[in-house]
């Protein structure tokens, strides 16, 4: 039996799954390769992960499909993916422990949303002035 992992990652509005399975090595976002991604600061963003796997992907193909919101929020969503997999395929402490040492988002998301605007304003928190003279 082949093992296949699937994992999800969220970043403000974008969604991304994953799926981790033997390989050569290849990493894809949305069946583009990783090294041909735009733009350069999204692309080394996602690579984030692997780069601190070191080895471990070498013998990995990892596909990731990411959805809605913007560029960056893509990227981060794609990179909680990669780093979540990379945890539950080596099942290894040592690597979750250096994930969260580097920076807690890769493997816990962040709940933070846009608030919803309101009436008598442009935004969720800005209002209209108003002039008395």
């Amino acid at each position: 039996m082949k093992k296949v992992i699937h994992t999800s990652g969220k970043r403000k509005t974008a969604i991304a799954r994953g799926t981790f399975r033997k390989g050569k090595g290849r990493i894809r976002v949305n069946k583009c390769p990783v090294e041909l991604y735009d733009p350069e600061l999204a692309r080394l963003k996602i690579t984030e992960p692997v780069m601190l796997a070191g080895d471990i992907v070498k013998d990995l193909d990892i596909d990731v499909k990411v959805i809605g919101g913007g560029v960056m929020g893509q990227a981060e969503a794609a990179r909680m993916v990669i780093a979540k997999g990379l945890v539950q395929w080596t099942n290894d402490m040592e690597l979750k422990e250096k994930f969260v040492q580097y920076d807690r988002t890769m493997l816990v998301g962040d709940p933070r949303r846009s608030e919803p605007k309101k009436y008598g304003g442009r935004g969720a928190r800005a209002r209209r002035q108003k002039s008395y003279r």
